[in-house]
């Protein structure tokens, strides 16, 4: 079992430092494969915090190729098979058009098109994963308060004055990381100026296992399928209307929500709380530096439309940590440039199309004026009728690689 303690303020000597034990900091430390190498991985939040997360309300959509992943990293076994809920097809609407542009399994050429696992389940079966392994070390309930590069490695500073040293510090404390601004590496950020709410929804009329996506005059709205009748309800509105529909009572709310779905699902009540979320999207300007790399959300922040949040910051953990692994088994120096340097192009290559694809997407189905709207519903019938296109994105969920 990899050990797990709360720093004691001494300085100690690690191979790589990882800031952030959340999905992305967690995966990278599971991925590497050389057990030779001594990993410290630093969280703010308490211990149980770490290990057993509660529920956030965020149902995180995964690929075939992430399930892959989880399943190497022996990951995927932590998690209950009845808490996995299949993704079979998808429905996009343009306001309250009865016509859509319909993503089926069968253009994918697989049973479904991915899979929805709560994140807080990710992030245990995470967790769990790498306390069974002996050369990696969580210190949680302490934070990086200083990072200073030295030419042969990182002298970092934590919260508790604890000193570690590394030759590699990796950042994946989040889309507002405070360690990619120490390592001096600016981020371009949108802020979208909206609040996505997130809650779990029983409804009178079944899903039939296909998330549907409205986006809608003033709001977005997504239904993702659980098992049984329940649904994930995701809706997007400006941040005063958000804290509006937030602060009702369970009764109101579940009217004001089935009102805003069209009936479409018959009667529907909520099950639990409702969470909120700020939508800001954030792309480094680079994911490597002088003996310092990122990872997850500190790299690539993506807004959630196109569900490809977690996939692609655990595709860069794998081949962040595939480069490390071969560096090592080569005795080479881990944080070198040279070691560093496929990880970027590579990381770049499969993020930055995406990450504009879906900013542009965003920008088009949520302006409000007249052209937009024309263009978008001309899109949603061009895109159901061309069936090459349709395959492509289909293609994109089912088989895409995490390497």
């Amino acid at each position: 079992m990899s050990e797990l303690v709360r720093p004691e303020g001494s300085e100690r000597r690690f191979d790589i430092v990882i800031a952030g034990a959340g999905p992305a900091g967690l995966c990278l430390a599971a991925a590497l494969e050389n057990r030779r190498l001594s990993v410290a991985l630093i969280d703010r939040q308490p211990l149980e915090s770490l290990c057993d997360p509660a529920f956030d309300g965020r149902e995180i959509a995964l690929t075939h190729a992430s399930v892959q992943s989880l399943k190497n990293l022996r990951i995927w076994p932590g998690i209950a098979a009845d808490e996995v809920s299949r993704i079979t097809d998808v429905r996009v609407f343009n306001g309250a058009s009865a016509r859509c542009m319909r993503i089926d399994h069968l253009d994918g050429g697989a049973g479904e098109l991915g899979y929805l696992v709560p994140n807080h389940l990710i992030r245990r079966a995470a967790c769990e994963a790498v306390r069974r392994m002996d050369h990696v070390t969580l210190l949680a309930d302490t934070s990086v308060s200083e990072a200073r590069w030295e030419p042969a490695g990182v002298r970092v500073t934590l919260s508790d004055r604890q000193v570690l040293r590394a030759p590699l510090l990796v950042a994946a404390d989040s889309r507002f990381s405070e360690v990619r601004r120490m390592a001096g590496i600016p981020a371009r950020s949108r802020d979208f100026g909206k609040t996505m709410l997130v809650c779990r929804m029983e409804h009178e009329k079944p899903h039939g296992e296909v998330a549907s996506e409205w986006f809608d005059h003033g709001q977005t709205l997504a239904l993702l399928p659980l098992r049984g009748n329940r649904s994930s309800a995701v809706i997007t509105l400006p941040g005063s209307e958000a804290r509006r529909l937030q602060e009702l009572d369970a009764m109101d709310f579940d009217i004001e929500v089935e009102r805003r779905y069209g009936s479409r699902m018959g009667w529907m009540r909520r099950t639990g709380e409702v969470f909120a979320y700020p939508l800001v999207a954030v792309l480094a300007d680079r994911f490597t530096g002088p003996r310092f790399a990122l990872v997850g959300d500190a790299a690539v922040g993506m807004h959630p439309v196109t569900a490809h949040g977690f996939n692609l910051g655990l595709r860069g953990a794998v081949r962040l940590a595939r480069e490390i692994d071969r560096a090592a088994f080569d005795r080479r120096d881990i944080g070198a440039p040279a070691v560093l340097a496929p990880y970027e192009r590579g990381h770049r290559r499969a993020t930055l199309p995406l990450y504009g694809a879906t900013n542009a997407l965003v920008g088009l189905y949520t302006d409000e004026r007249l052209p937009a709207r024309l263009a978008r519903q001309a899109l949603v019938r061009i895109g159901d009728r061309v069936r090459p296109f349709k395959r492509a994105l289909a293609s994109s969920l089912t088989q895409a690689s995490a390497s």
